[in-house]
């Protein structure tokens, strides 16, 4: 029985081929980066085929929450962490004619963090910042490429216990996050490369921003864009 591959062999099989080549290897490394990019452009079609209809009602949501005085709390752990924070940024400082709205990420405050990490348990640190901070009518947008994280359920768990409205973003199945149902707006990007899904995911909440953004500007509560 052959050895098992290495990850990274199995990523980039040109590197182990052994060969000394190296027109063959950047025949091999190009096609890889256009494999790569054809399967994210696939993956972010199948996405918006499938959702798309969905992300515009949870834009709708999120826009008449927004009016009404809503806050937004996002989380998510390691990769996802960051892209928490940058939906945060996004929203709260978006540039240009668009409204910056009440967004807060919830791995921001290291101290807040490492203090629940420390004296509770990591499944808490997103649960006890929405029992403190959220209140009914608030937006809390985890995100995971798994949907497995205890401590995003237990933050989303919260969140529903509090009537909050819950937006999710997850990959492969949806996993944990998918059995819930409780989640009132679930995205699914149905792969099992973390690179992907991250990537599609970026697109979904990038969209559901400017879908947003529009549906705030049809109620009357932003001014069109400035024409150049």
């Amino acid at each position: 029985m052959s050895a098992p591959e290495e990850p990274m062999e199995s990523l980039y099989p040109f590197l182990y081929s052994g060969g000394t080549d190296l027109d063959a290897v950047l025949t091999a490394v190009r096609q890889s980066t256009v494999d790569k990019a054809n399967e994210i452009v696939a993956l972010r079609q199948s996405v918006l085929e499938r959702d798309g209809d969905r992300m515009a009602a949870c834009a709708q949501a999120m826009a008449a929450a927004f009016d009404g005085g809503a806050r937004l709390f996002t989380f998510g752990n390691g990769g996802s962490s960051t892209d928490a924070q940058d939906v945060a940024a996004l929203f709260l400082n978006p540039g240009g004619a668009a409204r910056p709205l009440p967004a807060f990420a919830l791995t921001a405050d290291v101290a807040v963090v490492t203090a629940l990490s420390n004296d509770i348990g990591f499944e808490v640190v997103f649960s006890r910042q929405l029992a403190a901070s959220g209140r009914s009518g608030d937006i809390a947008f985890g995100l995971s490429t798994s949907g497995n994280s205890r401590n995003l359920i237990a933050g989303f768990q919260e969140a529903d216990r509090r009537g909050m409205i819950t937006v999710g973003l997850a990959g492969y199945d949806g996993g944990q996050m998918a059995e819930l149902g409780t989640i009132d707006h679930l995205f699914v990007v149905p792969s099992s490369s973390v690179h992907r899904i991250q990537e599609a995911q970026t697109t979904v909440y990038h969209a559901l921003w400017e879908l947003t953004q529009d549906a705030l500007r049809r109620r009357g509560a932003v001014p069109p864009p400035r024409s150049s």
